[in-house]
């Protein structure tokens, strides 16, 4: 992914940064605890897309998204 395209994209819902996952191939926020799925290197950013934000180790994190 382009990352001139990470320094503008941010979450659809909070309007917060996003954090790059270069090996599972998401784009997370932090804040609303989802993640977003990068295709053939286009983020998707749609909240239907999403998932739940899953920490290092691989299991979800605590909390949870907006509605």
């Amino acid at each position: 992914m382009d990352i001139r395209l990470l320094d503008i994209l941010v979450c659809p819902l909070c309007k917060g940064p996003l954090r790059h996952d270069r090996a599972a191939r998401l784009l997370g926020c932090r804040a609303d605890r989802l993640s977003f799925p990068i295709r053939d290197g286009i983020p998707v950013m749609l909240e239907s897309e999403a998932q739940p934000w899953q920490d290092e180790a691989g299991t979800p994190a605590a909390g949870t998204p907006h509605a």
